[in-house]
């Protein structure tokens, strides 16, 4: 995924090269990085409990600006004239079905070659979060360049087209983008933890469908005006907005109950103190447990706990599969990994109210 990126990522660049002035696409660029560290910063604090890999979100990020938007530019160039498709149409059937894909495909490669970094429809949300963000933000920057210069059809130009547009994109609406890929998220989230091959197969599918159709209703209300739009804003996307937020929440709360259960399963085989697994699935214990450690052994300590923790929740993860009936085919040896961890880690820190072990 990371040569498809850089190789995606020359042509891509030149098309915002060519997109307007130097100085415009200056001040684009900064109108439209400014809702991405909010919009990041809300999916990073949704991927507490097991953070993902920070090379693989930014390879999201990075999948969403380069290579889907890249896609999605030649896509519909292509699919324009094979279909017919022009203008309206374009925007409200063809940009949708081939922009959902697009991104969609991160995850679905995701799903094929790194499934072991997901483990649920949270992972979904996020991976598809960061896909999203990115999309938007070259989006953005190509959207605001010709708003401002008056190209491509998007009003007059100037600063009055340019304000217009930052208001409706980057902050009325730069969830957009995010929200319509997490439905394709939440379909690979669900079948990653599927029994039936059915499901497996159909879920991310009927995920990408809702993508689309979310997308095409969004883009329709563009075409009919701005009452039309803030009718479809208010009915259909704050309400969808707010329903995929609750999943997510939903999501991270059921995860701390998975962690307690398979974890407590875990201990009962030996393979950590049962004593420990406050200090690791409830997020406030967890700070507290890294900033005790932090105070009795600086920095080194602050690490082990860190350690610790990741190793066991990463094992709580892992064997919650397991006792659903859906192990991954390495699951001795990732099992064996984390234990290890946890037992080289474990006699060289103390939670509060414990003992501080001696080095």
């Amino acid at each position: 995924m990371s040569i498809v990126v850089v190789l995606a990522a020359l042509p891509m660049l030149l098309i915002i090269a060519f997109s307007g002035a130097p100085s415009t696409l200056i001040l684009a660029t900064i109108l439209a990085a400014l809702p991405v560290v909010p919009l990041v910063g809300c999916y990073l604090w949704l991927d507490r409990y097991e953070p993902e890999p920070h090379t693989l979100l930014a390879l999201g990020l990075l999948w969403g600006a380069f290579v889907a938007c890249f896609a999605a530019v030649v896509l519909e160039g292509v699919g324009g004239v094979v279909t017919g498709l022009t203008g309206d149409a374009t925007s409200a059937i063809l940009a949708p079905a081939i922009e959902e894909a697009c991104k969609g495909a991160f995850l679905v490669a995701l799903l094929w070659w790194r499934r072991d970094e997901l483990d649920g429809v949270l992972d979904g949300i996020v991976y598809a979060g960061m896909v999203g963000i990115g999309f938007a933000f070259t989006e953005n920057i190509l959207y605001l360049a010709a708003a401002y210069d008056g190209t491509g059809g998007i009003g007059p130009g100037g600063t009055d087209a340019l304000t217009q547009t930052f208001v409706i994109r980057c902050l009325a609406s730069p969830f957009a983008h995010p929200l319509f890929t997490a439905f394709t998220g939440v379909g690979v989230g669900i079948a990653v933890g599927a029994r039936s091959g059915g499901v497996r197969l159909f879920a991310p599918l009927a995920g990408y469908a809702c993508a689309v159709i979310a997308h095409s209703i969004w883009n329709s209300s563009t075409v009919y005006g701005f009452g039309s739009f803030v009718v479809v804003y208010v009915v259909l996307m704050i309400p969808a907005l707010c329903a995929v937020g609750g999943l997510a929440l939903w999501a991270r709360s059921s995860e701390r109950r998975m962690l307690e259960r398979s974890l407590v399963d875990a201990a009962r085989h030996g393979l950590l103190p049962e004593t420990d697994i406050p200090w690791v699935v409830d997020l406030g214990a967890r700070r507290h447990a890294r900033s005790y450690a932090k105070m009795r052994g600086g920095a080194t300590g602050e690490r082990a706990m860190r350690d610790y923790q990741q190793a066991a929740i990463e094992l709580g993860y892992l064997h919650s599969r397991y006792l659903r009936g859906t192990p991954p085919p390495d699951y001795a040896a990732r099992g064996q990994e984390y234990v290890a961890r946890i037992g080289s880690v474990r006699p060289t820190i103390a939670f509060p109210g414990q003992v501080v072990p001696t080095r």
